[in-house]
């Protein structure tokens, strides 16, 4: 409604496009980044607050907003708020919620800060825009950033600043905060010395962040380093700093430095594969997470080497986090066959980027072929609602699941059927 209003639009005097406001609505609040319209020159400063807003809102979380506040607040967390809060932040234990609380309320700010005073430095010193603009531009691209929302107030996003380190850094370090999530931030900041007393969520979430971090980015590079439409015509350094950010932002950011309509062909299947893993629970990220796609990988070695549970470290994983996993996986694979299906049938483009489109909504990434806006009203809504789906769906499945645990006092016989 904010966005239909004429104060949000540059031509006011038009009628409102309600589907490409309640489209970015959308995406913006599910934290994807996804754009029927140019986002720099379509809305106004006060469309853009709104957009922001909401990307501040859907990334921190309604209830985690409302419970912290409440905390800050000198209120007490009644037994019912506990465990909303719990579910929302994948607490490990209702004693550290309050705890778990406070260090999101104190890593948002906090980096959110930091990342804005960095960038309005540099806009202000290396560009010439004035305090005003550069605190703008600092704030807005700080909270999409560690949203991992890839919203930009530019009209290539961020083509036009690929090779200057001191954009693209901040912002890669703003994702990645985000994308690792609070559990974790939590545990590193109680037990940063003592990683051997880390929990399983975090060792799983940090080594197969920082190993899915490096297959992007080497990929990248060896997909589009002699791309004579991507990083072909920039000097090595350029190409660096394209294949860093080329491998964080398909973690669920969405921010382009380059052209994804122009990209290879393996770019976009090893983007399909990074977009849908997404980044670590209970942040900012998107996709099945990072711990459920580490989880799987364990429960396939665990069965070629023939054990009967499944072990990360010295912990046993138990049968009803492996069930839920597995759950998870394939309803998310499931939602993007039918979305992907959808929009090929109402659509004429090439599966490849079609599937990409969908994946990209699905796992709240906001990376675009640039077919989006293109789409007609009724793809759009598919893509409407493969991020909404996107980003309430995986989590609040995982909570079902855990939350319907039942017990049967008997066990049926065994029969084995033939698998393979």
């Amino acid at each position: 409604m904010l966005l239909c209003l004429p104060i949000s639009r540059v031509n006011s005097a038009d009628p409102p496009n309600v589907l490409a406001a309640a489209f970015t609505a959308v995406s913006a609040s599910c934290v994807t980044g996804l754009t029927v319209v140019d986002t720099a020159t379509y809305w106004t400063t006060f469309g853009q607050f709104v957009i922001m807003v909401l990307i501040q809102v859907g990334g921190f979380g309604i209830m985690t907003m409302a419970t912290l506040l409440a905390i800050l607040a000198g209120g007490r967390l009644g037994l019912s708020q506990t465990l909303v809060a719990q579910s929302e932040t994948s607490a490990t234990t209702m004693g550290n919620v309050k705890g778990i609380l406070r260090t999101v309320g104190i890593t948002v700010v906090l980096v959110e800060a930091v990342v804005a005073f960095v960038l309005a430095i540099r806009f202000y010193v290396g560009y010439g825009y004035s305090v005003g603009q550069s605190l703008w531009q600092g704030v807005f691209h700080s909270i999409s950033a560690f949203n991992n929302a890839g919203f930009a107030l530019f009209s290539d996003n961020l083509i036009s600043f690929n090779q200057d380190i001191y954009i693209i850094g901040p912002i890669c370090a703003a994702i990645v905060a985000g994308g690792l999530g609070f559990p974790v931030f939590y545990e590193l900041y109680r037990r940063w010395r003592t990683p051997s007393t880390w929990t399983v969520h975090s060792k799983v979430t940090i080594l197969g962040y920082l190993a899915l971090l490096a297959v992007g980015c080497v990929g990248f590079a060896l997909a589009e380093w002699s791309n004579p439409n991507t990083l072909g015509p920039m000097s090595v350094w350029g190409k660096a700093v394209n294949s860093l950010i080329g491998g964080i932002t398909p973690r669920t950011a969405g921010f382009n430095a380059i052209d994804y309509g122009l990209v290879s062909q393996e770019t976009l299947a090893l983007n399909d594969g990074l977009m849908f893993i997404g980044g670590g629970s209970a942040g900012t990220a998107g996709g099945i997470k990072v711990g459920t796609f580490v989880l799987l990988a364990f429960v396939i070695w665990s069965e070629i080497r023939g054990e009967q549970d499944v072990v990360v470290g010295n912990r046993r994983i138990p049968r009803d986090s492996l069930r839920q996993a597995f759950t998870v996986v394939l309803l998310a694979v499931g939602v993007v066959a039918i979305g992907t299906i959808g929009l090929l049938i109402v659509s004429d483009f090439a599966f490849d980027k079609v599937a990409f489109e969908a994946i990209s909504a699905f796992a709240t990434v906001g990376l675009s072929t640039g077919i989006t806006p293109t789409l007609p009203g009724i793809g759009q809504l598919i893509l409407m609602a493969l991020m909404y789906v996107g980003r309430v769906g995986t989590v609040t499945t995982a909570v079902a699941l855990a939350l319907n645990t039942r017990h049967r006092h008997y066990r049926l016989p065994e029969e084995r059927p033939i698998i393979g």
